[in-house]
């Protein structure tokens, strides 16, 4: 068996347990009809920087993006959570919890984008009452 260089070895108390976290950089890539490889999804360039995730479930998260897989999972650190409306599940409210040091399995990852640069603007396709 193979055993590679820790990249980045990171620890973290959650409870009871130690949690040792080992912090590699991975391309996904492809290979296109010529038979070379692409990078489909290169998330080196947002580690270390914000990043907003959304999972299935309706949940979402932001945070710092310390690495990640082939398989998307992602590590996040100092971790925020939105939490959901409890009236409608799908909508996101101003309350959050802070979670830390966490992952984010990759087969959940549904989005994810940088949080610089981002900005929310009105839906320029909703129609104002009465019209």
């Amino acid at each position: 068996m193979k055993i590679l260089p820790p990249c980045l070895w990171r620890f973290s108390i959650s409870g009871a347990h130690l949690v040792k976290v080992r912090l590699q950089k991975f391309h996904i890539s492809s290979e296109n009809m010529s038979g070379r490889k692409e990078t489909v999804l290169d998330l080196a360039k947002f580690v270390d920087k914000g990043v907003q995730v959304k999972l299935t479930g309706g949940r979402q998260v932001t945070g710092t993006l310390k690495g990640y897989d082939q398989l998307l999972n992602l590590v996040l650190d100092e971790a925020i959570e939105f939490l959901r409306d409890p009236d409608d599940p799908l909508k996101t409210t101003d309350h959050t919890r802070r979670l830390g040091l966490i992952i984010c399995r990759g087969t959940a990852v549904m989005l994810v984008s940088p949080t610089d640069g981002t900005d929310e603007i009105a839906n320029p396709f909703v129609q104002p009452d009465g019209a």
